[in-house]
């Protein structure tokens, strides 16, 4: 069974809801070694380092 509403919503209101539905932008940090572009608390991909200790080798 599905839901079924007593009153209909206005295109304006369902569109005010929809309104904050917005993508945001990635948020990056250097890394605290290399200085590369990098996701907060992810492995550096260009030097393998996370929290200055090297995690992987990166040839």
């Amino acid at each position: 069974m599905s839901i079924c509403p007593k009153n209909k919503h206005s295109k304006a209101r369902r569109d005010s809801h929809r309104a904050n539905w917005k993508m945001s932008a990635v948020n990056l940090v250097k890394c605290s070694k290399c200085g590369a572009l990098t996701m907060p608390h992810r492995v550096c991909k260009a030097c393998g380092c996370y929290n200055k200790k090297e995690i992987i080798n990166v040839d």
